[in-house]
């Protein structure tokens, strides 16, 4: 059986770090926190800066998923042009590494794609750390 939580920020930059608050408070005993937090942070900044979440009046939503041996880390996003993807880490672009790092230290990811919005999901492995 799965448990969900979930919560809705406004789209501005600052609230990344209250979605932050809001995961490592879920996850804690339940997978490692670090990796959680990085993940969220990840995507909520992506949602933010490359969706139209990051609008006037836009938003994002949190969504974290407990199951049997995964944690699953949601943010679903207003959506936008351009599709989530890994970029080279090799390159010397400040950023564009955000999902590189995600696919480190998850189990699995990917990326849904609605007419209006967007889902970018990552799971962790269930254990503290």
């Amino acid at each position: 059986m799965r448990t969900e939580w979930c919560r809705a920020f406004p789209g501005l930059a600052g609230e990344v770090a209250e979605a932050r608050h809001f995961v490592a408070s879920l996850v804690e005993g339940h997978a490692p926190v670090d990796d959680a937090v990085l993940v969220v942070s990840e995507l909520a900044t992506n949602a933010v800066r490359h969706s139209l979440s990051g609008a006037d009046g836009g938003w994002f939503l949190v969504v974290v998923g407990f199951g049997d041996d995964l944690v699953r880390i949601e943010v679903i996003d207003q959506g936008g042009e351009r599709e989530p993807r890994l970029c080279d880490a090799t390159q010397q672009e400040e950023g564009g590494r955000g999902l590189v790092l995600i696919a480190g230290c998850a189990k699995d990811w990917g990326v849904v794609n609605w007419v209006d919005r967007r889902s970018v999901w990552a799971d962790l492995a269930r254990g503290s750390a």
